[in-house]
């Protein structure tokens, strides 16, 4: 049995005891699973007696081991006994210990904290609809035109602006070379503004197989520190020039890219394309939105482990995809002139809030008795099976008796959607405007 203390700030002291008995056995077991790291004069590895080994390191040798053997059942037990939903580390304070004596401690949690909703039924929120037009379908029309073009040599001219040269070049300051300034076949479009202010500028009226040398100065924020503001001079050679072709959009053009005939279908089915995107996107951003006012109109005091612990998870997420593009978080910081500490303090704000959103939707859904069926999580695992390349009988078999992770997701979407149902769509408010904004319209 645990006895339980609540404190402020959503703070549980747990009151636990081992009896005598139940310490000795923790101790026994303890010895047994160290014994041979003991040795004493005169006795094998692992034979030396448990009496004897207490007399020769004293008892407090298998201590580590024993509270672990006492402490992790206990704890388990009495969370479940009291129904606690811990969301920190469980600290421990021994107020007694020993052989003789049994064990007397505390164990300090942080527990979920208790929401009080406040509207959250019939909630105003923004709806923005932003539907395609002629021209966002001749937008995406030029998109596809641009992606099948081809490029083309030109001869017979300079280069000009918006072609794309391809370069070999060195850069010097101060007569020396420097790291990083130097490559061969480097192909660059100008206009890009990839390169150093002037750099693209500078390549312009020259022609194919000229060499000549160009000077810039590199920007005072400038991500090399020892190139910040310098002039440099580089020398380039010019090996080729290039345009792009773009293809007529017409009906061939449309059945190079498309399964469609004509350039009247292709357009329909883009207009639909967009429409539906339109749709969905508008209805994401409104449940966003209600999500956002819900959470406002409820009162929560949110646990900075918590806070702490999402943050954890964002790093975590954003690890994950820089990682999958070949680069490493704290790599890309270094580079940004950032440290870990700084980034986390960024993140603060926004895993605060997605913490009481969590937090509010569980509330929500409770208050309006929103359940994950059997069938929903069969149909559910269906999907997340056919992401992975699995038989669905497969990833059922997996997750046999812990599904909880499938249950809440299902429960958190059925709640956003249930939230979404009852709100009510009114105008987004305009943003207003500042003075230059309002000179410039004048």
């Amino acid at each position: 049995m645990a006895s339980i203390e609540k404190k402020d700030n959503n703070i549980v002291v747990i009151s636990l005891e081992a009896s005598v008995e139940e310490f000795k056995e923790a101790m026994q077991k303890a010895f047994n699973k160290n014994k041979n790291r003991f040795q004493i004069p005169g006795f094998r590895k692992g034979k030396v007696p448990y009496k004897l080994v207490k007399q020769y390191y004293g008892e407090g040798v298998f201590y580590d081991d024993a509270i672990d053997a006492v402490v992790n059942p206990a704890y388990q037990a009495a969370i479940k006994e009291h129904d606690l939903k811990v969301v920190s580390r469980p600290e421990l304070d021994i107020q007694e210990i020993g052989e003789d004596k049994g064990m007397k401690y505390t164990l300090t949690v942080t527990v979920k904290p208790d929401v009080e909703l406040g509207q959250y039924e019939g909630v105003e929120a923004a709806y923005r609809y932003i539907a395609p037009s002629d021209e966002t379908v001749d937008a995406e029309l030029k998109r596809q035109q641009e992606r099948n073009g081809r490029m083309v040599p030109v001869e017979g001219r300079a280069v000009e602006d918006g072609d794309t040269v391809t370069i070999d070049f060195e850069g010097f300051v101060d007569g020396v070379a420097f790291e990083g300034g130097k490559a061969e076949g480097h192909e660059l479009k100008i206009g890009s503004k990839s390169f150093i202010p002037g750099f693209e500028d500078q390549l312009i009226g020259h022609n194919i197989d000229e060499e000549f040398p160009i000077t810039v100065t590199f920007p005072e924020d400038y991500t090399a520190e020892e190139l910040k503001g310098k002039e440099a001079t580089f020398q380039i050679k010019l090996h080729a020039i290039k345009v792009k072709e773009l293809p007529e959009i017409d009906d061939d053009f449309v059945k190079d890219v498309s399964e469609f005939d004509t350039l009247d279908e292709y357009k329909a089915d883009i207009m639909k394309k967009q429409t539906e995107q339109a749709e969905k996107a508008a209805q994401d951003a409104f449940e966003n939105e209600v999500v956002k006012v819900v959470s406002e109109n409820a009162k929560v005091d949110i646990p900075e482990c918590m806070v702490e612990t999402e943050i954890d998870n964002m790093i975590e997420e954003q690890s994950y995809r820089m990682r999958s593009q070949g680069i490493e978080l704290e790599v890309y910081l270094k580079y940004m002139g950032q440290t870990m500490e700084e980034y986390r303090k960024g993140l603060h704000t926004m895993a605060q809030t997605r913490v009481k959103s969590s937090l509010v939707l569980e509330a929500c859904s409770k208050a309006m008795n929103i359940e994950a069926t059997d069938e929903d999580v069969d149909e559910e695992a269906g999907k997340i099976a056919e992401q992975y390349g699995m038989k669905k009988e497969d990833f059922l078999a997996r997750i046999k008796d812990n599904d909880s992770f499938i249950r809440e997701t299902i429960i958190g979407r059925k709640t956003v959607d249930a939230l979404a149902a009852k709100a009510v769509k009114v105008e987004p408010k305009e943003e207003p405007k500042d003075e230059a904004e309002e000179k410039t319209e004048e």
